[in-house]
Order: structure tokens, then C-alpha cells, then sequence
């Protein structure tokens, strides 16, 4: 795995993005996603460059761009010193491997080994440590031969330990094979730990905050648990489930803050935070907090929306958390104009009536930082939380 230099070693690691518009493809959204990966290699610590896309019909299945567009990166990157050739989808060992041959740079890597990565800077505590090494290792797993130059000698004779005859990538194969069953065998331990711990909770009402990543969610925990969840400007700022007691009134609650999500989520990913995401499979409320100041905020939204489908956790009740009200800007509208209103010109207002109108799930629209509206969404989780606890205790309405 490509490791990116610290902030503390201040090395200036420059890179650059590649992606491909296919037939079908829009070419703003396949701008966007670069945009996204730009972000991302940024939170791990690179400094974006430049941007190179190509139109094709499907990705070449040796080299993912053709030849002509793979000279020009290779070409820029020894001009102008570039540490990293950074592709937007999933490379095939086999891709990685021809690019390489022809890109000399310290690391050519794709989305999902940049997102395994910063998972890896962010991991803190030994259980989020555990679940990244393992992700990583199943993606490593297929890519073996690419990864180390001594693979491919024959390691033979007296003393080894694969036997006779056994090759080098075979034995490396094995020992991942190995470390990924010890890892797995830890989580299960872990995992049997955390599930306890929920038990102990007891019947509090639990509420879950979802969302993409960088949207605000632990902002959010922060104003409504008073509490000091760590939260920053950056991508996957949160790895591990925080699960705080709330109250509002004198209604009990738990409130956990979640991982955010992200396009293309390695699926590595989500199987080794299955537990994690155990928090957003037994809530009883999902709090979809989105990024309103977004402009691709919708799209934002499905992709949560398809990964708690992915989880088993889409038939939860859902209350929409439009954050970021403050943020969002718009371009006016020419009411002479004959084109039609783009989404980009609708104001906060009438984005507010037709979501409303609309009925797909209670909303409501804040600003975390600004704490605007806030009394408002405490009063709609208080309400939603009493319901759930009246139909929970019947007999112990009394108490509040």
C-alpha cells in the first residue's frame, strides 16, 4: 500500500487524478468525482496538481486509459515531479501493474487504496486499527504480485517453508491468507464485546446520524450532547462510533455518530465495519444529516441511501437533517429566460416547500455552526423520541 508522508514531515508530495468519461457519462459529474478524489488525496496528505480525463466507451482492461492518454500523464509527471497517479475507479492488479511500467512515479494508486489509506491515518483506537489492516489486506490479497519485486523468484530446497518448489508469491499469499483469519478471529472477539456493551444500554431509544462524509455530523453530536467529539474540515474525520446519553426535556436517549459514507465505498470497507455499522442497524431512528451548500447534494443522499440499503439498515423511520443552510448559494433565475430552472438556480425557499411538498421523510433545515434553527430540530427529536418511548412504556408516562 502507497503511504503518504505526515504533516510533520512537511514532504511535498504532488499529485495527479485520472478518470475516464464513458458513453452514457456526464461530464460535470465525472468532474465532480475528481473533484471528490482531489479532497480525498488531500486529507491523506498529497498536494492535487492537475486533473486528465479521456473520453472512452469502456476502461481498457490492460492499462484502464489507452496508450496515448497513459504517454501524456507519464510525460507530465516526470516534468513536473509528480509522487502520485491517482485513478478514480478500482485498478485490476493487472492494470496497476502495466501502468506502472509506463508511469515511473512513486505510486500509482486508485480511489479505493486513497480511501484505505486515510482510513489508516485515522484509525486511533486499536478496534478501528484492527478493521482497517483488514480491509487493506483483503484488497492487498489479489494484488500481491505487484506489490513486491522479489515475488516471482522460486523459493525451493531444504528449510523453506512452503516445501519444495513453492514460489515466493505463494508463500507472501499464504501469510496474508493467515494474518486476515487472526484479524478476523479479533473482531469476533470485539465484536462480541460491543455487542454486550449495546445490551447493557438497555431499552433507551437509540438514534443514529448518517450521512455522506464531511456533512456535519459531529458538529451535530457535539451541539446536541454537549459533548467534544473530534470534528474537522475533512474527509472521514470519524471512524469510530461515538454513542453519547442525551436528554432533551426529560426524555432519555442515545445518540451514536457513525462513519460518514462516500462514492464507491470499498467494499472491503464496509464488511470490516460491520459492527460499527451495527450502531446504524439497531437505532430505531436514522438521522440523515446532508450537506445542503452541496451542489451535488442529492447524489449525495443516494449514495446513503443505497449503502444502508447495502447494510440491511434501509427500512429504519428517517428524519432529514439539511445542514449547512448558511453555506448555500444559488444563482438568481431569469424569469424571461425560455430554458428551464436548473437545480442550481432554486432558492433556499423553494428548495424547503418541495422537499415538503414532496413528503419523502420529516426534514428540517440548520446551520450547526450558526446553531440556526436548532431549538426546532431538539423539539422534533423530542417528539419523535417520546413517541417511540410511550409506545416502548406505556405505563410510565407518568415519569415525563
Amino acid at each position: 500500500m502507497i503511504e503518504f508522508s505526515s504533516e510533520k514531515e512537511k514532504a511535498i508530495e504532488k499529485a495527479v487524478f485520472v478518470g475516464i468519461i464513458k458513453d452514457g457519462d456526464e461530464e460535470w459529474k465525472v468532474m465532480e468525482y475528481l473533484d471528490e478524489l482531489e479532497f480525498l488525496a488531500t486529507t491523506a496528505g498529497a498536494v492535487p496538481d492537475k486533473k486528465f480525463v479521456q473520453r472512452v466507451d469502456r476502461p481498457d482492461k490492460a492499462t484502464y486509459i489507452r496508450s496515448g492518454k497513459l504517454q501524456e500523464i507519464a510525460d507530465y509527471c516526470e516534468e513536473n515531479e509528480i509522487s502520485y497517479v491517482i485513478f478514480d475507479d478500482e485498478l485490476t492488479g493487472m492494470q496497476q501493474r502495466n501502468i506502472e511500467k509506463v508511469i515511473k512515479t512513486s505510486g500509482v494508486i486508485d480511489r479505493t487504496s486513497l480511501i484505505l489509506e486515510i482510513f489508516a491515518q485515522r484509525a486511533q483506537t486499536a478496534y478501528a486499527k484492527t478493521q482497517v489492516e483488514l480491509a487493506r489486506l483483503n484488497y492487498m490479497l489479489p494484488r500481491l504480485a505487484g506489490m513486491w519485486t522479489h515475488l516471482e523468484r522460486q523459493r525451493g530446497g531444504m528449510g523453506t517453508r512452503g516445501g519444495m518448489g513453492e514460489t515466493q508469491i505463494e508463500i507472501d499469499r499464504r501469510i496474508v491468507k493467515e494474518r486476515i483469519t487472526r484479524l478476523k478471529d479479533e473482531l469476533k472477539k470485539i465484536d462480541r464485546q460491543m455487542s454486550t456493551q449495546r445490551s447493557n444500554r438497555g431499552s433507551l431509544v437509540r438514534l443514529a446520524l448518517v450521512g455522506y462524509t464531511n456533512v456535519g455530523k459531529s458538529t451535530l453530536m457535539n451541539l446536541l450532547a454537549k459533548s467534544d467529539v473530534f470534528a474537522e474540515n475533512k474527509l472521514f474525520a470519524t471512524l469510530d462510533t461515538t454513542v453519547r446519553k442525551v436528554v432533551i426535556e426529560n426524555v432519555p436517549f442515545l445518540l451514536s455518530d457513525t462513519v460518514g459514507f462516500i462514492r464507491k465505498l470499498p467494499t472491503q470497507l464496509i464488511e470490516a465495519f460491520k459492527s460499527t455499522l451495527d450502531e446504524v442497524r439497531e437505532a430505531d431512528v436514522l438521522v440523515h444529516v446532508v450537506d445542503i451548500s452541496h451542489p451535488d447534494f442529492e447524489d449525495q443522499m443516494k449514495v446513503v441511501e443505497k449503502t444502508l440499503q447495502d447494510i440491511g439498515a434501509n427500512n429504519k423511520p428517517v428524519y432529514v437533517v439539511f445542514n449547512k443552510i448558511d453555506q448555500y448559494t444559488y444563482e438568481e433565475y431569469d424569469e424571461f429566460s425560455l430554458e428551464p430552472k436548473a437545480k442550481g438556480n432554486r432558492s433556499l425557499d423553494e428548495l424547503k416547500n418541495s422537499w415538503i411538498a414532496d413528503e419523502k421523510a420529516p426534514c428540517i433545515f440548520i446551520s450547526a455552526i450558526q446553531k440556526t434553527n436548532i431549538p426546532k430540530l431538539r423539539n422534533d427529536i423530542y417528539k419523535m423520541v417520546a413517541e417511540i418511548h410511550a409506545g416502548r412504556w406505556p405505563f410510565n408516562n407518568f415519569l415525563w
